[in-house]
């Protein structure tokens, strides 16, 4: 029983042994890094607030003077003054614009027989957006005015275009609206609008009477054609000499004639 009893003991005090040699002899932790220890210094894997914040604060100045270089790039001397410029472009644009008013006088494109009116030859056609939209714009302007207006929807008599095409020369293209005022050509939609926002056609306008507001052709309403009144849009007359039908010669391709009352 007493040799039992020692070797209990011996047991004990080798298992408390080993396990202060393994404390106090080898830390785990240094048995897995052996850099990583007590002894070594810490400030190698750590770094003080100050230095962080003065390695921020250069890299923050190097930034700025980075972008104040580049708002301070002068111009070149060759580059004109921003002012002087846009005064030159104003005065070019004022220029171009005032060209059709003062070459009104002079022009040779004329349209003989309309020396009384506004004329403005036009589609009311859809197929093109622009020019439908220009043509809209353009006769908009003038209705503004409260102006009579002759005008010629191109797209419903085709001597309306066979008048313009004579007036502004067979071979050119033409493109709509072509606006005549008293026989003579201004231009076209680029025109009529430039006039308009700088004020010279207004004082092109004011030789022109005036209608009342609100006024519509009780005829026609402002359409400027009706049905011809001898075929009634058919196109077609009985002529009882000859014992057949023949076309009509009063009206358009469309059966349609010049509204008497607005239109003549």
């Amino acid at each position: 029983m007493a040799g039992l009893e020692k070797n209990a003991e011996l047991k004990k005090t080798s298992f408390f042994s080993r396990s202060m040699t393994t404390h106090h002899g080898r830390p785990v932790a240094s048995s897995l890094n052996p850099s990583l220890n007590r002894t070594t210094s810490i400030t190698k894997y750590y770094t003080p607030v100050e230095s962080v914040g003065s390695s921020l604060k250069g890299k923050v100045k190097d930034l700025c003077r980075l972008f104040e270089g580049s708002k301070s790039v002068k111009p070149t001397s060759t580059d004109p003054p921003p002012q002087k410029h846009q005064k030159l472009t104003k005065s070019v644009l004022s220029e171009s614009r005032l060209s059709p008013f003062l070459s009104l006088s002079n022009s040779v494109t004329r349209l003989p027989g309309t020396e009384d009116r506004i004329v403005v030859f036009f589609t009311s056609l859809r197929g093109i957006r622009r020019t439908y939209e220009d043509c809209y714009s353009v006769r908009m302007i003038f209705r503004g005015f409260r102006v009579w207006i002759d005008e010629r929807d191109v797209s419903m008599d085709a001597a309306y275009r066979k008048e313009l095409q004579i007036a502004m020369g067979e071979k050119s293209s033409v493109s709509l609206p072509q606006v005549f005022i008293m026989g003579k050509y201004v231009g076209g939609a680029d025109v009529i609008k430039s006039l308009f926002e700088i004020g010279e056609l207004a004082k092109i306008l004011k030789a022109f009477p005036v209608r009342e507001p609100g006024f519509v052709c009780r005829c026609c309403g402002d359409v400027r054609f009706i049905p011809c009144l001898n075929c009634s849009g058919s196109k077609k007359l009985y002529d009882e000499d000859e014992d057949r039908v023949r076309r009509c010669p009063d009206c358009n391709e469309n059966g349609l004639i010049r509204c008497p009352d607005c239109s003549s």
